[in-house]
Formats: C-alpha cells, structure tokens, sequence
C-alpha cells in the first residue's frame, strides 16, 4: 500500500515459509494446533497428543506454513508483478534465499535506473491477475481486503464484485493446505509459483503482457520456471481440484454491501440453520469447546469488523475449534470480522455493513433461520422485512470500545470491509 501510494520504484522480498512440523509421521503446521485445541476440548483427542503438536506444528523461523494469508499475499506479489517471479516460494531457512536477496537487489536498482514506478506495475490486468491466483491457489479471504486496499491506493476501479466473476472462471489448481494435501514449502519443491503462472497463462485466465517489476512481461517471467518432473502439488489444468476458484462473494438481506465465502475447504453449497448470537470472538469460542453448539447451527459473531473490533482480528481460535470438535460439515459460521488464511469450512467473514455501523447482522436474534447459498450467492435472514426493519430502527449504536488513542482514531476513520477497510489519505 505505501509503495503504490508514493508511486516510487520498489520491490517486494518475501522473508519465506516456515517449513513444516511433523507429528505421528504428517506434516503439520498452525492449523493443526488450532483444530487440536477443538478436538482436545470435545474429548476428541488427548492432553499428550495436543501436547505434541504444539511442540512440533512450528520447527523454526518463517510464515506461515500453508496457503494461509502470508503465502496468499506473497503469491499475489509474484502475479501482480512487485516481486521477482521464483523468490516467494524459497522457504525463510532456506540458504537460496540469500541469492534471492541479491536478485532481488540488483532488480531494483535496474528499475530506479529505468524509472519502472509501483503503479506502472500494478495496472488492472495486473489486479486481475492477482486475484486469478487467490483463486486457483484457494487462498485467504484477506486478500480480498489487502488487494482492494492496494487497488484504492493505486487509484486502479476495483471492487468486491469484481472477485467473484474472476474466481467463478478460474479453477482451483494447487493442492495446498488448508483445504488442500501440500505444505507451502511443497510449492518450491514442485518449481515455485512461476509453474502456477504458467498454467494460468496457459488456460487463459491471466492476461500475459502485464508487465512485471523486472520489465519484463508475465508470460516471459513465468516461462523462465522449471516444473519439477511428476510433482503432485501443482494440477495439470485438465485434473483440477475444483472447477471455480475457492472464493465467493455473497449479498442478501443480512450483507447487502456484500461478504466473502470460502469455499475451496467445504464441499457444501448451501446452508440453513438457526442463529446461535455471540457479541464478540471468545464467546463464541467457549460456546463451541464447551459442547455447546450442535450440527445446523449458524454462529453469528459480531461487532468484530473494522469499527466493531476495532480491527478486524482474525478467527482461526474459533474457526479451527469448530474443525477440531468435528462440526465443520454440519455448522456455518457468519461474521463481520475476518478470518486466518488457515481457515477452511463453511464459513462467512467480512459482512457489510457491520453491526457497528447498524448493519442488519445487529438486529439478528437467537434462533433466526440464517441461509447460506454459495450457488446463488446469497445470505439472507429468514424474516419479513419489515420485522428486520423495526429491530434496525430500534438498534442502538454501543459505546466504542476505545475512546482515546489510536484506537479510537481508527475506529473514526476505517471504512467498510467491502471497501478494504481502509482509512483514507
């Protein structure tokens, strides 16, 4: 965002993925500790085997080990064209990243050289290219929030919309955690996400003459990467994972600036269950280790988007637990706050309005029916309009949790989710 917004020559270096943890055999990452407190809670697994994941899910220095938001957004850099194609992938311990950094050196002293700006990089189809490889990745519902943040600070038109439209055309291609087999690491033994760019460009899903931080153009970047021979990780485009990229956007009568579903960890379309209300992230969490939420339930958590929390913190405590207590299949969970890159399930995140700018998610009620419908692209509260009217006009802005400070400041400032969540100039 400050690159683009000072419109200098720069480049993106990625410090790299943690490699993987091992446990009983498996790779494992965060993700497994987050889902094991959940199953350890439902009796599901026991205080020695929690015990050991924790001690194991993270054996050194990186991001995360999945295609969780770091990795998510580290691939954006690559396909937008502000970091050298071949040098997200390189895990953080890994001793090629020094040559990395050099690469990565000599490349931005040649756009100083050559006057090669962010936003000259970062062009629609640039956008557009990115959000093809949130798509085909399954990556995190961050970064809808991150790419329309950039967009905005790159004066590019973008909007919520437009991701949907991308993701319902590309196919999901890469096997990775969390709804996927691989560890991110798995992607640079397979030849790094320059093979991801070539099937893109190969299927048409990118446009090939964006031009990259290099100079050079996508499909001239991504021509240069070296597929390693019978890797498993990346799908050749005729043996997909899915047909449609692993978000969606959805709108309705409880979103109707609209909200962002993942859907690449669940192969369910459509929900409907009752309301379980929780005002805030660790109610919700003690609701559902304590046994207390059963299959067909809709979790609504709210006041967590960006005035609500403030912030937007993330939901993998919650969102991990429900996995670990065996729930994923049979409950939803709606929110306008956001999750971790490591979420996967039925799960529904930044709904606008929020419900501290009076969003209808503030007048839901214990036990509404709640829908979810991924095929129509639609959520909806399951009550007369003008009963969901009444409550609106009855609802009561709170009190911001902070009222001094940076906090409170933001809180003033921050703009919906479906804008990005940004907070001006």
């Amino acid at each position: 965002m400050a690159l683009l917004r000072l419109n200098i020559p720069g480049v993106i270096l990625y410090g790299g993925s943690i490699l993987p943890g091992k446990h009983n055999g498996c790779d494992i990452s965060i993700q497994d500790v987050f889902e094991a407190v959940g199953a350890n809670a439902r009796g599901r697994m026991s205080d020695a085997e929690l015990l050991d994941i924790e001690d194991h899910a993270c054996p050194g220095a990186g991001a995360c080990g999945g295609q969780f938001t770091a990795n998510t957004m580290a691939t954006v850099m690559e396909l937008i064209g502000l970091a050298p194609m071949g040098t997200a992938a390189v895990p953080q311990v890994d001793q090629r990243k020094d040559e990395v950094a050099r690469r990565c050196g000599r490349i931005v002293m040649d756009a100083v050289r050559n006057d090669r700006k962010a936003r000259d990089i970062c062009t629609r189809a640039a956008f557009d290219n990115a959000i093809a490889g949130v798509a085909a990745t399954a990556g995190s519902t961050n970064a809808v929030l991150h790419l329309l943040a950039m967009a905005r600070e790159a004066e590019v038109p973008l909007s919520i919309d437009d991701f949907d439209g991308i993701s319902a055309r590309t196919p999901v291609i890469v096997d990775i955690k969390p709804a996927g087999h691989y560890m991110a690491a798995d992607v640079d033994k397979a030849g790094g996400i320059g093979v991801i760019a070539q099937r893109l460009v190969e299927g048409k899903y990118v446009d090939g003459s964006a031009v990259t931080i290099t100079g050079r153009t996508f499909a001239e970047e991504a021509a240069d990467a070296k597929e390693t021979p019978g890797q498993q990780v990346i799908r050749p485009l005729d043996r997909p994972l899915k047909s449609r990229g692993g978000i969606a956007i959805l709108r309705g009568n409880l979103a109707p600036e609209g909200c962002v579903i993942k859907l690449a960890g669940s192969d369910k379309m459509v929900h409907q269950g009752p309301a379980r209300v929780f005002e805030r992230e660790e109610d919700a969490m003690q609701a559902v280790t304590q046994g207390k939420i059963q299959a067909g339930d809709v979790l609504v958590i709210r006041y967590e988007g960006p005035r609500g929390g403030p912030g937007m913190r993330e939901m993998l405590g919650v969102t991990g637990a429900i996995v670990g207590a065996g729930l994923s299949d049979s409950v939803a969970l709606v929110t306008d706050g956001r999750f971790s890159g490591a979420t996967h399930g039925f799960m529904i995140a930044h709904v606008a309005p929020e419900a501290f700018n009076g969003g209808p998610i503030a007048a839901v009620q214990e036990g509404d029916p709640i829908t979810v419908d991924a095929n129509r692209g639609v959520l909806d509260i399951g009550i007369p309009p003008e009963e969901l009217a009444a409550r609106l006009s009855a609802w009561k802005a709170p009190a911001p949790r902070y009222k001094t400070g940076v906090f409170a400041k933001y809180c003033a400032l921050v703009s919906s989710a479906s804008e990005g969540a940004v907070t001006g100039r």
